[in-house]
């Protein structure tokens, strides 16, 4: 049993939690709580680390199959809460790699897709926001989700909470340049709609039973102007009230739905 935060393996769970740059240079990342655990794909899992408590209440359960000789590490409670992100922490902590995917093959497995539906995201910051979208994407059937390099980090513990599985099911990919990859993606003939205040028209009035792409700027900038200049259609989503806006999780959730709800409506009439 690890009982000293010194160890190098606790050093190491504790770089992966607090630094980008560690999980970029490890391509890997911690997973935490017993759901999550239970939603890892075997192929990505490197090892488990569980809490004393946590290895006494489970010993000789079926509920969660954590004991294979070599891929799991008894921790003492103390250093359990310290390599931990959460305030309760249940008592699993996983280390896994990373699902990296080059720009071509996102496109190629959207290409496969029921919806060819895209979401773009250009330097999103809020780890929640970004969590939410990853997680509503897989729930309306989203191709992929194309991530600018200043966006946040995708394997930050509270975006890997917040996506609940969905990080291990939708695909997605970090580029370098964000504008020649919405280009390409062009060449492919998707049209890119960019949900933006000045939109002339309704988000609900285009045709998304084609490949489409949605593009959703920075919380607090919205989209840079060389992005909005990119898209094909300016839409907006009407607002009552005084509002302006929605933030960027929920404008993506309303056009992702939109999405899916056309293309729902379309795979209904070719089934019948």
């Amino acid at each position: 049993m690890i009982s000293s935060i010194n160890n190098s393996q606790i050093k190491n769970i504790l770089a992966l939690k607090n630094k980008a740059k560690a999980r970029r240079e490890q391509g890997c990342f911690i997973v935490e709580g017993i759901r999550m655990f239970t939603e890892i794909p075997q192929d990505s899992l490197v090892k488990t680390y569980i809490s004393e408590s946590f290895f006494l209440e489970m010993n000789g359960k079926d509920e969660v199959n954590i004991m294979e000789p070599g891929s799991c590490e008894v921790v003492s409670d103390r250093v359990f809460q310290a390599i931990s992100d959460t305030v309760t922490p249940q008592g699993i902590l996983a280390v896994v790699r990373q699902n990296n995917r080059s720009f071509d093959q996102i496109l190629d497995c959207g290409h496969s897709a029921q919806s060819h539906c895209y979401m773009v995201l250009e330097n999103i910051q809020d780890p929640g926001n970004l969590g939410t979208i990853i997680r509503t994407s897989e729930g309306a059937g989203v191709s992929a989700v194309i991530m600018s390099r200043n966006t946040a980090d995708i394997y930050n513990p509270k975006v890997v909470r917040s996506t609940m599985g969905s990080v291990f099911r939708v695909p997605y990919v970090y580029v370098e340049d964000l504008e020649d990859a919405v280009r390409k993606m062009k060449e492919r003939d998707i049209t890119v709609y960019a949900a933006h205040l000045k939109g002339k028209s309704d988000y609900d009035e285009g045709d998304y039973t084609k490949p489409s792409a949605f593009l959703i700027g920075n919380e607090g900038s919205g989209l840079s102007g060389a992005m909005t200049a990119l898209a094909d259609r300016l839409i907006r989503i009407p607002m009552c009230g005084q509002v302006e806006s929605l933030n960027a999780a929920s404008a993506a959730t309303v056009l992702m739905y939109e999405s899916y709800r056309q293309n729902r409506r379309i795979c209904r009439w070719i089934e019948t």
